[in-house]
């Protein structure tokens, strides 16, 4: 039986794990098994940069930490080799992004186990998919161009339409 005091610290740090996870916009769980010690402080500063905090944690403390939250689903994603990746900065897909080029790089000794986006639960494929799309300033980007030019076809449309009216009169 666990003295009060290390029961009183194991429950505080679930505590502040499951505040974490509330708080944050996005997460992912991974298995970290296989990977060399200099690889994983590249990754943990990659990580670090994008405001990402990564932490391995026992699969007791998450089990415990997301109980009762929207993201109880990752339950299932808690086995083995665990470590969480939480966004706590501004793009929420920065977990996602990184840890996928990574987890492609090490060929099957990284793996996505699980993750979630706004309380959503996502699976690997999920995680993946999401880890696929531009970032936040490549997607606005790509909106812009668009509108853009349709105003140009807009204003060319225009355009030829008043020269025409201009030749009939």
């Amino acid at each position: 039986m666990p003295s009060e005091k290390v029961l009183g610290e194991k429950q505080e740090l679930v505590a502040a794990l499951k505040e974490k996870i509330v708080a944050s916009k996005a997460g992912v769980v991974v298995n970290y098994n296989g990977i060399s010690v200099s690889d994983d402080t590249k990754l943990r500063a990659s990580l670090r940069a994008e405001g990402v905090e990564y932490s391995v944690i026992k699969n007791t403390m998450l089990r415990l930490a997301v109980k009762g939250t929207d993201v109880e689903g990752l339950t299932d994603a808690f086995t083995g080799s665990t470590a969480l990746a939480v966004v706590t900065g501004e793009d929420p897909m920065a977990a996602a992004r990184i840890l996928n080029k990574f987890a492609e790089a090490s060929k099957g000794k990284f793996d996505i186990k699980a993750g979630y986006m706004d309380g959503t639960v996502m699976d690997a494929e999920g995680v993946k998919a999401i880890a696929n799309l531009p970032s936040r300033e490549g997607l606005l980007s790509m909106l812009l161009s668009a509108l853009q030019g349709n105003l140009r076809g807009l204003a060319v449309a225009l355009k030829a339409v008043a020269d025409q009216k201009e030749e009939v009169a």
